[in-house]
């Protein structure tokens, strides 16, 4: 009874776990929102789209699909009906397309707003409205695919056509050709920057020198066109002042006569007094130098006199050999 009773609780407790599960569920699930409905009608494929697959309107999720089916009016036709909230800026200019997320290739509905007004398709059989739905970009890339493998395989035809043996060998000749002309103009190419480099580049460094030379010399040249006019002016004024009456050229000729007269004056008086006086002159400077030279012999005499003088050959106590 014991066992019973701890196996028929552990089954009470699992069936209350649950339930509290679904509830919880259900309360998680639930949509307190208020949505309208809209159908959407087309004849392209909806691969990836399922129920409950999200509604954006420009981005912003805005409600769900609850309902891919079959047009039962129209054969071949995909009915498919949405929820959107209520709210949501759907006007006569809105219009959906089929949209995919990135590489996981689940695909959404997407509303967005035409610059014109849209012609909306006629209600079904269940009278809810319906939204035109465009192709969206995948759609028109696959309804393109046959003219682009059509264009394709004509390219393909026609490089084939074009790369025949008789064509490769002029395209590899053509190449080889331009291999050499590249080489050409790089050989080329180097002997212009090695004659640039040698030649062209030493003189164009020395322009500037030369140039800037020849402005400085220039400058010199019109300072000392200047300087010269001045003093060819200076000297015409200088000229004029010599000639004028009583100009230095008259004083001058004056002094000449003047120095002239000094001049006879000079002979004929000054110059024997001063003969004279040089004479006088003269003897003075040998009665100096004979007075020096008796100092520089006997330089005592200046504190006791010449004294005695030493007797010379012929006179008493004179000696032979000694001095004079």
């Amino acid at each position: 009874m014991e066992n019973k009773s701890h196996a028929l609780a552990a089954g009470i407790f699992v069936l209350v776990v649950s339930a509290l599960l679904a509830g919880l569920a259900f309360w998680l699930m639930r949509d307190s929102g208020t949505y309208r409905s809209y159908e959407l009608v087309t004849r392209d494929t909806v691969t990836g789209l399922q129920q409950q697959a999200q509604v954006r309107y420009k981005g912003v999720s805005v409600g769900k699909v609850t309902r891919i089916g079959f047009d039962p009016t129209v054969a071949g036709q995909i009915l498919m009906r949405i929820q959107v909230q209520e709210g949501t800026p759907v006007s006569d200019r809105t219009f959906a397309t089929l949209n995919y997320q990135g590489v996981t290739g689940l695909a959404f509905i997407q509303l967005d707003d035409a610059k014109a007004p849209q012609a909306a398709p006629p209600p079904g059989p269940s009278g809810i409205a319906r939204l035109p739905m465009q192709t969206s970009q995948l759609g028109r890339l696959a309804e393109s695919a046959p003219a682009i493998l059509a264009d394709v395989k004509q390219v393909t035809s026609r490089l084939n056509a074009m790369l025949d043996e008789a064509h490769e060998r002029q395209v590899f000749a053509t190449i080889n050709n331009i291999g050499q002309a590249a080489a050409n103009v790089a050989r080329l190419t180097a002997q212009v920057e090695k004659t640039l480099t040698e030649r062209l580049d030493p003189a164009l460094a020395s322009i500037p020198p030369v140039m800037q030379g020849a402005g400085n010399t220039l400058q010199s040249l019109q300072g000392a066109t200047r300087e010269i006019s001045g003093t060819a002016r200076e000297i015409g004024n200088t000229a004029r002042r010599l000639n004028e009456p009583g100009g230095p050229l008259d004083r001058l000729a004056d002094g000449t006569q003047a120095l002239g007269h000094a001049v006879d004056q000079f002979s004929t008086t000054t110059l024997p007094r001063v003969n004279r006086v040089a004479d006088d002159a003269s003897r003075v400077v040998r009665q100096l130098g004979r007075t020096a030279t008796t100092i520089n012999d006997n330089p005592q005499s200046l504190l006791f006199g010449n004294g005695k003088a030493r007797p010379g050959p012929g006179e008493d106590g004179y000696a032979p050999g000694e001095a004079p």
